[in-house]
């Protein structure tokens, strides 16, 4: 084991013809760790070059259905289930994550929640490699339905909606 056939970098070899162990990298090489892996989050550009449709596909109930799902599975361990920063990591001693009630993040555009997910912020890793593009544009999705829930009024609803839902609260209340 002490004596490997290796090439040091930069040093002589007598395997090549010309002497030299490092040797000129072939035309169109992409580096590791170079541009062509970083992750673009506003286009969907992933390691794999999947390209997603430029921003966030649209809004329907089974993208907010599906964002319900991952944001569950995913975030709210930290997050907790209504987006307030009250999950179980937090309540076993970790740091509490913002709220996504504040109105700093209302007023963020629902990329760069993508965006965290994707590079990661402050002590929230990165989930690219566990959530897929689709998924996370789905979760951001659900973000903002959690930032609407928690931040409307029954009164600021239509006459008939608010109807709706004042019925359907009588009939859930035992």
């Amino acid at each position: 084991m002490h004596n490997q056939n290796k090439v040091l970098p930069l040093r002589k070899s007598t395997f090549f013809t010309d002497g030299q162990s490092a040797r000129p990298l072939p035309a169109g090489t992409v580096a590791r760790g170079g541009p062509g892996e970083k992750i673009a989050p506003y286009t969907g550009l992933t390691i794999s070059r999947q390209i997603l449709p430029p921003g966030p596909p649209p809004v329907t109930l089974a993208l907010l259905r599906r964002g319900q799902e991952r944001f569950n599975i995913f975030c709210s361990p930290c997050h907790d289930r209504t987006g307030s920063g009250n999950g179980m990591i937090v309540q076993r001693g970790f740091k509490r994550p913002t709220s996504y009630h504040t109105d700093r993040l209302r007023g963020m555009p629902v990329d760069y929640f993508y965006q965290v997910m994707t590079e990661g912020y402050g002590v929230m890793p990165s989930y690219a490699a566990q959530v897929p593009p689709e998924d996370r544009w789905a979760i951001a999705a659900y973000i903002r339905a959690l930032q609407v829930s928690q931040s409307s009024h029954l009164a600021e609803l239509p006459p008939d909606v608010r109807q709706a839902v004042e019925t359907g609260m009588k009939r859930d209340t035992p």
